[in-house]
């Protein structure tokens, strides 16, 4: 991220984690970075699950996706961090001074020079939401997020955008069933007011009552791509094309002369989205 872009613009950076972070990890950061830098601890609520939940339910339903070999089934911390990305870190303390964010995750890779300052690119092209990988999510894990959708939609028809990506989403003209496609969200260059908004916080809200990031694992890729989905026009999401990036297993390898122009150095064969 600092070699391939942010040595040139120097936006700063914000580390939040469930617990306080270790002075050795500030040190080292705020050393290798061009740019200010800050941490912060997410509130209990925003991580850990809620007492509306039923633990036995939750519980039980975690061991029977273990016995099913669904990833990250039994995990509980897997699911608070889908939750919390899903509705809860565009709220915190930190990041209420900004409107855009890039979502970057230990351990991911980025394989071209990103000369184009993709913040500015979003505001002056009124877009929402920025993507590199798309792909299905497992059936396993949201088994009921579509129907919930469509009981939040029947109960706020208002808060559906007209022009809306509702075909990325199903392949019915109705939306009568989700095709399970999602914008890989550990790669996210988006607007916080989106979801800061009425629509989207409401929507949230319901998610969050029903109980389904822990009763099942819905994780906050699915979410998020439902919400901006239909809550955005499909011409404010934007594929950024241009950036290589990796999060393993998958990535994706700008192809031809963009990978020429970036000066990728990842190979072109290795590409999630796309195979000569």
């Amino acid at each position: 991220m600092e070699y391939s872009f942010n040595h040139q613009y120097h936006y700063p950076y914000v580390f939040l984690n469930d617990e306080p972070f270790t002075d050795e990890f500030k040190e080292w950061t705020s050393n290798v970075v061009s740019s200010k830098v800050e941490y912060g601890v997410i509130p209990h609520d925003h991580w850990y699950q809620p007492d509306h939940i039923d633990e036995d339910k939750a519980r039980a339903n975690r061991e029977a996706m273990v016995r099913n070999g669904v990833i990250y089934g039994g995990s509980v911390s897997y699911r608070n961090m889908c939750r919390f990305n899903s509705g809860f870190f565009f709220r915190h303390n930190l990041l209420q001074k900004y409107r855009y964010y890039w979502r970057v995750e230990p351990g991911v890779e980025f394989f071209c020079d990103v000369d184009e300052d993709p913040f500015v690119f979003l505001q002056e092209n009124d877009k929402v939401y920025g993507f590199t990988i798309s792909m299905y999510e497992y059936e396993s894990t949201v088994q009921t997020l579509w129907e919930t959708t469509k009981e939040f939609i029947k109960e706020n028809p208002q808060y559906v955008a007209k022009d809306n990506a509702l075909g990325f989403l199903s392949d019915d003209a109705d939306g009568e069933s989700y095709n399970l496609c999602h914008f890989w969200s550990n790669f996210e260059i988006a607007d916080m007011d989106f979801w800061r908004s009425e629509a989207y916080m409401k929507y949230f809200e319901y998610l969050d009552s029903k109980g389904g990031f822990y009763y099942e694992r819905w994780g906050d890729a699915p979410v998020h791509s439902i919400g901006v989905g239909l809550f955005a026009q499909k011409d404010q999401i934007h594929f950024f094309k241009p950036i290589g990036y990796r999060h393993e297993p998958f990535q994706h390898c700008p192809q031809g002369d963009i990978h020429r122009k970036g000066k990728c150095w990842c190979d072109q064969r290795d590409n999630f989205d796309y195979q000569p």
